[in-house]
């Protein structure tokens, strides 16, 4: 691509234009939470089925060092009740805000002096062949909170993120708030995974 081309992303008085077509199609996703215009790719649009990727396309999440898709299953098997678990444990492997995959494998590794259910259910998930499903990060499960909300039962959500030794993060998918309970309670668990393009 010569220096001066730019790729554009237009919809109504929305316009996205950038040399990097990579940024054009972050950029696009985040802002109006659907798919960019960018049919040929093969990506479904935002809360549709992606065949053979074990759910719905939840958006192009910014990432930490790569942007990547949020994948997320449906049906009554991918939602279940469950504590977070390790209530007045302090865990410094669970704290990340956005990598959900991260902390899901410190809860889940059995090494942990309490068992941690929500991620444990999420990580034990398989769909489409796949099994490498997490508890979303809360700044995974705040962004799909916009771009996919009815795919989520209308209740609260555990996140993967701990917030001090008693409480941890849930995602309130029927209000958008994103707020702390202690780790006893019982919230809905939700696997995610991680599709980069």
């Amino acid at each position: 691509m010569q220096a001066n081309e730019l790729t554009t992303y237009t919809r109504k008085d929305l316009i996205i234009s950038s040399p990097d077509p990579a940024v054009v199609l972050k950029l696009a996703t985040l802002a109006i939470a659907a798919a960019p215009a960018i049919s040929a790719s093969g990506i479904p649009a935002i809360g549709e089925y992606w065949p053979g990727e074990g759910g719905v396309n939840g958006g192009l999440f910014p990432g930490g060092d790569k942007p990547y898709y949020l994948i997320v299953p449906t049906g009554s098997d991918a939602e279940a009740t469950h504590e977070w678990g390790g209530y007045s444990e302090e865990l410094g492997g669970a704290k990340s805000p956005w990598d959900g995959q991260a902390n899901t494998a410190y809860l889940a590794s059995g090494n942990r002096e309490h068992d941690h259910p929500a991620a444990q259910f999420c990580a034990a998930f398989e769909r489409d062949g796949h099994k490498d499903f997490y508890l979303m990060a809360r700044r995974e499960a705040s962004f799909l909170e916009i771009t996919v909300p009815d795919v989520f039962a209308q209740a609260y959500h555990w996140t993967s993120t701990q917030r001090s030794a008693d409480l941890a993060y849930f995602m309130d998918f029927e209000d958008g708030w994103l707020l702390s309970v202690g780790k006893d309670g019982e919230r809905l668990a939700r696997p995610v995974r991680r599709k980069f393009i």
